[in-house]
């Protein structure tokens, strides 16, 4: 059996797609908007090192497997394949021709995978696991993010509002939640490139702190702050935010950083926010989760190898409950899932307007690990794998006294 019509065979006549491989096979839906190339006997070796999804991404960031075409498009009109609902006699087919590859070409796996050494969640750890995925070039972050260079959920007020605008809603969003006016001290913790920061000190006057453990985040953020003429009100510091000196704050927003903790740690990382805000302080947590709390919260296979290591996803009520077993009062908690794959919409659409640039930037390998993890988290928002909760909570009086409105002013 040739490789394009044995992978046809495997994906069923109802996928829109076109399969061609490097013996000249042809199969599938000629002309189809979207293409998969096998292009080399190094595509089955991968396959057949690692005989699942973790295979074929080996497959597409080495260039022997090509996807031409969107590739959210080919993500979402190619099933899930698993083993045992192949049937038997082609399952022998294909493991003597993986078995065949992997013998006469040998592979190992891209530079680009990761595996974490040390102690998982330690501050050394967690330093390397940061810096793996955000010191890669802020330039290319430039691209693929642009001008706001906020890596987390934008809100979209409108159909047909830009990624700018739903960024800057975003931040202002998270701004109002707190009640932010001028005077007060705010600490974004996992601040990024200072978005929350910059925005808090331009348009509320608010003295505002951020830390991160991408040294290149700080070193961008900085020079941001200072163009905008903002010294006397920001800062970014490149720091653990564990190592944050300073207390009594006003408010405090985490955006994009509880993916980061660990389920082990998320009861001190609580507690330690909660000793670094005021009493009558509002906190704002804003991360991706899980739909529920029915399965491991450590993320596997594709994305803790290449792109988040050491990244847990727990549902939204796990988190919920740990505020409050922390001391915070939650009042308010909001679902932003279809917001996120918009957001992801945009940066897919950014990367590819500039993959020339990202390419020479980066590499191909690295290039290729964004355009499979940037389409694949937006398919898994869409279909509803993964979710983007913002919880807002207070650190009431000792009388139970919150401050809050009656109802949301934000």
């Amino acid at each position: 059996m040739r490789i394009a019509e044995a992978i046809y065979e495997v994906t069923g006549p109802d996928v829109p797609v076109e399969f061609v491989a490097y013996d000249g096979s042809r199969a599938g839906v000629p002309d189809a908007e979207v293409r998969v190339d096998v292009r080399s006997p190094l595509a089955l070796s991968h396959i057949a090192s690692s005989p699942n999804s973790l295979g074929l991404v080996r497959a597409y960031v080495t260039g022997a497997l090509e996807i031409v075409g969107d590739m959210y498009t080919a993500l979402s009109s190619i099933p899930e394949i698993k083993l045992r609902e192949i049937p038997a006699s082609l399952r022998v087919k294909l493991a003597a021709k993986l078995a065949g590859a992997r013998l006469l070409w040998p592979t190992r796996p891209p530079a680009q995978e990761r595996r974490m050494a040390g102690e998982r969640h330690s501050l050394m750890r967690d330093a390397e696991a940061i810096s793996h995925h955000y010191d890669v070039s802020n330039k290319f972050y430039e691209w693929v993010l642009g001008p706001s260079m906020a890596y987390t959920c934008a809100v979209y007020e409108h159909e047909n509002a830009t990624l700018e605008e739903a960024q800057f809603a975003k931040h202002d969003l998270v701004a109002r939640k707190l009640a932010l006016r001028p005077g007060m001290r705010l600490l974004d913790v996992g601040c990024g490139w200072g978005g929350m920061v910059i925005h808090a000190a331009k348009h509320y006057g608010v003295q505002a702190l951020g830390v991160t453990l991408s040294a290149n985040q700080a070193e961008w953020a900085q020079k941001r702050i200072a163009q905008e003429g903002l010294t006397d009100l920001a800062e970014v510091r490149h720091l653990d935010y564990r190592a944050v000196k300073e207390t009594d704050f006003d408010a405090i927003s985490s955006i994009g950083l509880t993916e980061h903790i660990g389920e082990a740690n998320l009861a001190s990382y609580f507690e330690l926010l909660y000793s670094k805000l005021r009493t009558g302080g509002r906190i704002l947590n804003h991360c991706i989760t899980r739909p529920d709390n029915l399965r491991d919260a450590q993320t596997r296979s594709f994305i803790n190898r290449y792109v988040f290591p050491d990244g847990e996803l727990l549902g939204p009520g796990r988190i919920l409950s740990q505020m409050h077993d922390t001391g915070f009062e939650v009042r308010h908690e909001e679902n932003l899932r279809e917001h996120y794959s918009r957001t992801l919409a945009g940066w897919c659409a950014n990367l590819e307007e500039h993959w020339t640039e990202a390419v020479e930037e980066v590499g191909p390998h690295t290039a290729r690990v964004w355009r499979l993890y940037l389409a694949g988290s937006r398919l898994g928002f869409v279909r509803n794998w993964i979710q983007l909760h913002q919880v807002l909570a207070v650190k009431t009086d000792s009388n139970g006294y919150s401050g809050m409105p009656l109802r949301p002013d934000w």
